[in-house]
């Protein structure tokens, strides 16, 4: 690459010496501050280097570095580039405050997580103002793993025990950094570049925090598991790194960070592995993960030119009753395919791809999965696993159960009409659901994006570019939910592609081909045949019906659906959303288990104690994502669950204000006469904001006087000093502090003058109590 010889500018914090000898060399008082490169060459990949015809100089200045040192401090996280976010951070979450500690001085890890929290929302408010997205590819996946990991860092170290991490966290941030950027980088505000704006940043933040928080606990639980099973070889196997990040959605780098904290290593080689293995399969891999059975253009040309097969005959796969039932049909076995050859025979227990003469089974398509079912001859049983089309040749690819099959055997097609039906009933509802989209949506441009119609969900992706508001998702369930209520009758019908095309209300894939003919399928509340479409084709009756290409099986009528329910709505790239939905008895059950958590919720609102309520509430927003339901229903539920958190924060404010008056009552009654400094207990639980509330009043009371007030609680410490401009070269609030605490085995941050922290052991607070007095009393008499 573009190349040259370079300029470095380095500064010594300490001055009036000569450095030369600790540049580069990791001394914290000597840093580089600017590096200047004269682009003149370009490196070859055999190492040679060519004269570039243009050339031009490459600058860049460390602003962080910079300002460290026109504030004099030793971190970049110690400038007012950082503080603010850290300040942020604490009153969110309202852990103890930044020390500053790295290393094994960082004892409980809460101060690197500060750090990583604060660079990671910077790059991420950045990175998306300038257009990237979270994603699974390229620069979108690097943005991914960086707020994965950040969330995870938050979520484990950054939440005191018995406190919740909530989304909107990582997302609120966002705020802090426009307000410290802004000015210097007015994109921030807005870029028109890319459209993004502060607000869209953020929720395109929360989306991901809250896709992430859906499985981050069991992820967690589950590392633990697999680094305790993994122990004593000291190595994460790849198939448990693996499924952390395809179960999870916890990225390679992120698992590779939580093993380096326990001391691991990770199988890096044995994840790639699983991870192409993953691959395989969904290019059609037999279900033990071991074997691709695809025809390539070479196998497709030998079965056409010297074998003379004749390609697959499959218009049978229409003859059946959607119900659930169809007849059998009798075929002949042409050839089959083992993945490496094609054979004469397979024997029992044989992995093979049949093709035959002619098949009622539905090659995988149009995002409808395949048949499965059997093809038995009069000597041998195989089970269909998959069933895929290359070159016209349909390949049904399975286990040979018993005895010999053979080419040229007579055999009869078995589709699992059962398992094809609950298909059919997804697939004709993902056409209602394309209609209702655009019926609700109306105004902007709705066109697929991508679909998956199996045999317990369907899942649409379509154009949009932003989720869908919780009433819209309604009013578009409601609509597939009439049309399915009216018993509607399909109509299918195979017709000229151009007089198809003129159809108004017709819906086509955006970049498909389609052929001529092409395979019309209609269905909505209004008669009508396929016939009457093309002769009026200008009908804005025709609105009111769904009607699409489509080359796959359907439901007769509409009311075999019996229900239908939205269970998910997500982003899966910039500008496409993603619905996930059932219908018959899925939908049933999505729909009991909403209603059923709701009797939880309102059964949760009788709690009378408040930290049991928050406890249950805790529990509520856990259980929920973990339960497949109703989506509207689902959101109710949160809505509810929201009602009584507000609840209990209302009686925890009522609670707070009642211990801060209190405290302002006893500190304002103390008798301070003669006293040159003051060490008391604060009975208030070790609650911090009413200790701050009491030493405001002691100090308007003796101004001048220094300050230490402590209180503890069943498992904490907290204390908070304040030291007087008039007694400022005496003593300094954090030492007097953190000799208190140290006792409790807590420390405290802050300043010269003032200084508040906290500590979890209470059991030797009379000790820490005691420490504070003698201190104060050997500074000042």
């Amino acid at each position: 690459g573009p190349c040259g010889p370079c300029t470095e500018l380095h500064y010594d914090r300490i001055g009036g010496r000569n450095a030369a000898s600790l540049v580069n060399m990791d001394d914290p008082n000597v840093l580089e501050i600017w590096n200047v490169v004269f682009i003149q060459m370009f490196r070859n990949k055999d190492q040679s280097l060519t004269m570039l015809p243009g050339k031009h100089v490459d600058t860049g200045m460390g602003l962080e570095r910079i300002t460290s040192i026109l504030q004099a401090k030793m971190s970049n996280y110690d400038t007012d580039l950082f503080t603010p976010i850290f300040d942020a951070i604490q009153t969110k979450t309202g852990v103890r405050p930044y020390t500053g500690n790295v290393g094994e001085d960082d004892k409980d890890g809460i101060d690197m997580a500060y750090r990583v929290v604060a660079d990671h929302i910077r790059t991420l408010t950045i990175a998306i103002t300038d257009g990237a997205q979270p994603g699974n590819d390229g620069r979108n996946y690097v943005i991914r793993r960086i707020l994965r990991r950040g969330v995870r860092y938050a979520k484990q170290y950054l939440y005191p025990a018995g406190t919740t991490y909530e989304a909107g966290f990582f997302s609120g941030l966002t705020a802090k950094v426009v307000e410290l950027l802004g000015d210097a980088f007015p994109e921030l505000k807005g870029n028109p570049g890319t459209g993004m704006t502060p607000e869209k940043v953020s929720q395109v933040i929360l989306e991901e925090e809250l896709s992430f928080l859906k499985t981050l606990d069991r992820g967690i639980a589950q590392f633990e598991k697999f680094a305790a099973e993994d122990k004593a070889t000291g190595t994460v196997s790849g198939p448990h790194a693996f499924m952390l990040y395809d179960t999870f959605g916890f990225p390679i780098d992120l698992t590779l960070l939580m093993a380096e904290e326990k001391g691991l290593k990770v199988d890096s080689d044995g994840y790639n592995e699983a991870m192409e293995k993953q691959r395989a399969k969904s290019r059609g891999e037999a279900k033990e993960g071991e074997k691709v059975l695809v025809l390539e253009a070479e196998q497709t040309d030998k079965l056409a030119k010297e074998l003379n097969i004749e390609t697959s005959k499959d218009a049978d796969k229409y003859s059946w009753m959607s119900s659930g039932s169809g007849p059998k049909l009798a075929a002949v076995v042409k050839a089959m395919w083992d993945g490496k050859n094609f054979l004469n025979e397979a024997p029992e227990g044989a992995f093979v791809g049949l093709i035959l003469d002619q098949t009622n089974y539905y090659a995988e398509a149009g995002g409808q999965l395949f048949d499965t079912g059997r093809i038995t001859s009069d000597s041998s049983i195989c089970t269909v696993e998959n069933c895929q089309k290359f070159g016209g040749y349909i390949l049904h690819t399975g286990t040979v159960g018993s005895g010999v099959m053979k080419v040229g055997d007579a055999v009869e097609c078995d589709v699992d009409y059962e398992r094809r039906s609950l298909i059919a009933a997804n697939h004709t509802s993902t056409h209602l659901l394309n209609w209702a989209l655009r019926e609700v949506l109306k105004g902007h441009q709705i066109d697929q994006r991508g679909s998956i119609v199996a045999p317990d969900k369907l899942r649409f992706d379509f154009s949009y570019g932003k989720p869908m508001k919780i009433e819209e998702v309604q009013q578009v369930q409601t609509l597939v939910r009439g049309i399915i209520s009216a018993e509607c009758e399909l109509q299918t019908q195979e017709v000229s592609l151009s007089a198809a095309k003129q159809i108004k209300s017709l819906r086509a894939v955006f970049g498909e081909v389609y052929p001529d003919p092409v395979r019309v399928v209609s269905v909505g509340p209004v008669k009508h045949t396929i016939d009457e479409l093309l002769s009026n084709p200008e009908s804005d009756e025709w609105q009111k019906l769904s009607v699409e290409f489509c080359g796959g099986t359907h439901m007769d009528n509409t009311k075999e659906a019996a229900t239908f329910s939205v269970i998910q709505e997500e982003g899966t790239a910039k500008g496409v959303r993603r619905l996930v939905c059932v219908t018959k008895t899925a939908a049933a059950e999505a729909q009991h288990a909403a209603n059923e958590f709701m009797g939880r919720v309102k059964g949760a609102d009788s709690i009378a104690d408040m930290k049991k309520l928050d406890e249950e509430i805790s529990k509520l927003r856990t259980d929920i994502d973990a339960i497949t339901m109703d989506y509207v229903g689902k959101d109710e539920c949160k809505k509810a669950i929201d009602k009584l958190k507000e609840k209990v924060l209302a009686a925890e404010k009522e609670m707070a204000k009642a211990k801060a008056d209190a405290a302002v009552k006893w500190a304002e009654s103390m008798d301070v006469a003669g006293k040159n400094f003051i060490v008391d207990v604060v009975d208030v639980n070790g609650d911090a904001k009413a200790i701050d509330a009491a030493m405001k009043a002691i100090n308007t009371k003796v101004p001048d006087v220094p300050v230490c007030f402590i209180s503890k609680a069943a498992d904490k410490v907290a204390a908070l000093a304040v030291v007087p401009k008039a007694c400022a070269d005496k003593m300094d609030a954090k030492d007097w502090l953190n000799s208190c605490l140290e006792k409790c085995g807590g420390k405290g941050g802050g300043k010269p003058d003032r200084a508040q922290g906290a500590a979890k052991d209470p059991s030797n607070f009379d000790a820490a109590v005691a420490a504070a007095r003698e201190y104060a009393q050997s500074k000042l008499g």
